[in-house]
Parts: structure tokens; sequence; C-alpha cells
């Protein structure tokens, strides 16, 4: 190559690297939000804990406690939702009513729902009444049958209430399944006993009707009450999960009778009624656990939560060693089937752009930023994402002309931590989070992440290990959606976007 060649060759590549540098603005796109196709609740109401069952022809049916703003002095009748693909819903509407004040259950909690073996269907749940049920306890076990799962009878006298050294007032959240084992049922509830503090209690039955106390199945003496709990196997491991705290924990035990031993880092999802109440549902040989998204607290985007929300539900993983990881259902493959094409522009920072993908580089206190462009109102995001041993990465909301402030959908690994809470992007190293949930970024030098969004719910899976569930309210009306790095560089490779197959 001639020397004049060489030098208008070296001029093209600075030129070219010039540009991929230079700052641009991708322009706003139009927004309409879509439907809740993925995270529904009812109209002007809230989805409570949720009791899922699954039909003979693979159908999952969730039974959830109906909150509203309004409650009165009743409240908190089960209504249901069922899906065949956790892509699409359909809304039955009420199933069991609450009581009287003069009965058990003027105030209904939460329960299960089984077939027995003759083939009758079964609701247990809970009664509450503030009254005390004339010195019986705020709280029991009712009864209710159907022989079709939608209309149920209340059975009256098979009402129970809390054993003698436990809490009249704290015995609730009956989860009832047929044990073959043993050729019996067994019912597991969180009750608190005088001496351990909250624990999950078995009872056994023959008949549905008449239960025998055999004690504390698991009482790991470390929280008030045990919540919710449900009992499952996956592989060779049995696997308690249960709720306290604004948030859903889980145990492992090699055998269903326990003992059960709390891992370390034993959440799966974020703190403060991110996820919560949750039970599992075996479906097509996929195990899901099934809660809810609470609804935003008094400010928005502040990563504080209130009881009651939204449906939300996980796909578990068991990992090589024995513990539990969440990932997005396989089923939304096959819902965000159509790609959005990529494009990406330098907003600030160190930023360089190829085909899709994106490595950011940092220096001193400032942030690199690639914005992506609009967010779309739903949509499937999975990258490769790589960040510094202290460094601070993940997903901004912002930037459109009606809003320019950039806020922060965060992987930290300086603090190990999965969060959002709000705060602008400027402000990311300011405060402490206030919504997280841990993530070990050690284990790995690169992490696989999964972004599903449906309007203002944004829901972040890392690794197939951990999620972070969100309402980002920053995300939406036309905001957009970028990369972003912080305290380090970062890279962000193999970026796809996926949208729902709009009908022809």
């Amino acid at each position: 190559m001639l020397k004049k060649e060489i030098m208008t060759a070296a001029a093209a590549g600075m030129l070219l690297l010039t540009a991929c540098n230079k700052v641009t603005t991708l322009p706003d796109e139009p927004y309409e939000a879509v439907a809740y196709n993925l995270y529904p609740a009812p109209e002007n109401a809230y989805v409570g804990d949720t009791m899922p069952y699954v039909t003979d022809e693979g159908e999952l049916e969730l039974y959830y406690l109906y909150d509203t703003d309004h409650n009165g002095q009743g409240y908190h009748p089960i209504y249901k939702y069922s899906t065949k693909d956790l892509c699409g819903y359909t809304d039955h509407g009420m199933a069991l009513n609450f009581g009287l004040m003069s009965d058990p259950d003027p105030a209904i909690g939460t329960g299960s729902v089984m077939k027995d073996q003759a083939g009758l269907y079964h609701l247990f749940y809970t009664g509450h009444n503030d009254a005390g049920n004339g010195g019986k306890g705020k709280e029991c076990v009712m009864h209710a049958t159907s022989t079709d799962r939608v209309t149920w009878e209340k059975i009256p006298e098979d009402t129970f209430y809390s054993p003698d050294n436990y809490s009249k007032d704290d015995f609730r959240d009956p989860e009832v399944f047929w044990v073959e084992e043993d050729r019996c049922y067994w019912l597991l509830i969180a009750a608190r006993e005088q001496s351990l503090g909250g624990v999950v209690a078995k009872y056994t039955s023959k008949d549905l009707k008449t239960w025998d106390f055999e004690g504390p199945i698991f009482s790991p003496q470390q929280q008030y009450m045990l919540e919710c709990p449900d009992l499952f196997r996956i592989g060779d491991k049995y696997y308690l999960t249960y709720s306290w705290d604004c948030v859903t924990y889980w145990a492992v035990g090699d055998s269903m009778n326990g003992p059960f031993t709390v891992p370390e880092d034993n959440v799966l999802d974020g703190s403060g009624f991110i996820f919560y109440a949750a039970k599992t549902a075996q479906m097509n040989d996929v195990t899901y656990l099934c809660g809810w998204l609470g609804r935003a607290g008094l400010s928005e985007d502040s990563g504080i939560y209130q009881w009651a929300g939204s449906v939300l539900n996980h796909q578990l993983v068991q990992k090589e060693d024995g513990r539990l990881g969440v990932k997005a259902p396989d089923t939304f493959k096959n819902y965000f089937t159509a790609d959005k094409e990529f494009k990406a522009a330098k907003k600030s920072g160190g930023v360089k752009i190829k085909d899709n993908h994106v490595d950011l580089t940092v220096k001193g206190e400032e942030y690199a930023l690639a914005d992506m462009g609009t967010r779309p109102a739903t949509m499937m995001l999975e990258c490769d994402v790589t960040l510094d041993e202290n460094g601070m990465a993940g997903f901004a909301f912002g930037g459109s002309g009606n809003d320019e402030i950039w806020t922060c959908l965060t992987l930290d690994a300086k603090r190990n931590l999965l969060h959002y809470e709000g705060y602008e992007m400027a402000d990311l190293n300011k405060f402490d989070p206030a919504a997280y949930t841990y993530f070990d970024f050690t284990k790995s030098p690169e992490h696989h992440v999964t972004l599903v969004c449906e309007n203002e719910i944004v829901i972040m899976y890392v690794d197939d290990t951990k999620v972070f569930s969100s309402r980002i309210r920053h995300s939406i009306n036309g905001a957009h959606i970028g990369v972003f790095s912080a305290e380090g560089n970062a890279s962000f490779k193999n970026i796809t976007m996926k949208l729902p197959q709009q009908p022809e």
C-alpha cells in the first residue's frame, strides 16, 4: 500500500471512531400502554395472596384474595384467574365471599385448593374475625367444597382453631395436599407457638374433616410468623416457602418431614412487598412460584410498596448444589416472538457501539450512558453483562422530550445487590438502596440478564438465579431505555429485544 493510501485509510478510521462516539439523539417514538397479559390485576382492585391450583387439563387457576382501597367491615373475598401459559389470563370473578360479622370469616385469609381421592374439590382457607369468636381466637381454618370449582359450599362444622400453647390470633394460611406414602392428607399452617415463635405446623387427616395435630414441621425461631407455607419437591430435595418481613423465603430438606435448613441468602426476589405470599404450582413438568408484586407506595418510583398489587409468577430452577434459582417463564418466549431492531447512541461518557454490543468506560465519578430509544410498552430484552469488580451498571430510563432525567435499575457489584429506588443517575452513589435483593457477582465474570417489561412493571432476571421486580413509572409514557455504567467499566453484549407478534 502506498504512503498516501495508508494515511487516507488512517484518516477514515479516525473519522469512523469519532462518529461512533459522537453524542447523538434518538428521536422519541409513539408510546401506547398495553393490556396486562403477563401481570394482571382486577379493575380498581388488587391481587392479594394467591392460591394456585393446576387442573387435570394442565391449566393454572389462581385463586386470590381480592383487595381494594376501600375495604369495609367484611373484606378479602376469594376471586379467580385462569391461564394456560402465563401469557394471558381469564378473569372468573368471585369464587367465595366473606361471611357476616357474626361468622368466623367476615374477613378471609389465604388457603389452598385441592381435589380429593374421590374427585371432590376442597377449599381450605383462613377465617378472621377481630371480635375473637367468643374467646376461641381471631383466626381459624375453614372448609368449603365444590363439584365444579365454580360454586363453593361452606361447611361451618369443619371449622377448627389453634391447639393449646399456640396463639389464638395467629393461625392461618392452610395448605392441604394428599401424601401417598402416608395414605392421608396433610395440612400445613402458619402458627405461633409460645416458646418457638413462628412455625409451620402439621396436621393429618383421613377424611378432610377430622384433623390430628402432629406439631411443628419447621421452627427456625427467626420470624414472628411464617405466612403462606408451601411444601414441594424438585428432584431429590424438598423445599418450603414461607413469607414474613414483606419477603418470601425458602428452606430445603432431604425429607418432606424435615429437618429443613435455612440457606444463606434464601430470598429469590426483592424486599418490601416486592414479591410476597408466594406458593408453587407444578404445570407441564415446570414448577412456578406464584405470588404478587405490591402496588406502589405514596411516592412514585420509591421502591416502597404496599400489600397486594398484581399477579407475579416466576419459574423455579434447581441448581446443581440444590439451591433454588428463578428465571422468566419459558412460555414468555412464545409470547415475545417479533424482533425489534437494535439501535443505540452515545449520551455521555465513554461509549463504543458495534453491532448489538455496547462497551462503556468511566473515568472518575462520571458515568457512561448509551440511549437505545423509546422503551416499548411491553418487551423482553436479553443481554450478557460484564462489569468491574466494584462497579455499578444496568438499565437507565428517561431521556425523552417530556422528561430528560434518567433513573437506574442497577446491577451493583460494589454492594452485591440488585436494586431500583428512583434515584437520578447523578445521585446513584449518594444514597443506600431502598429496595433490593442480594446477588453474588463474584461467581462469574459475565452475567446473563433478561428484562421483561409490561407497562410500568419491569422484572429483571440474572443468571437464572435471582430476580428483582419493580414498578418503574419513569420507564413509561415515552421514556427511553438505555444502558449505563458508573464507578467502573461495563460491557453489554448480544443485546436483543423481542416484542409480542402483532396480528396481521
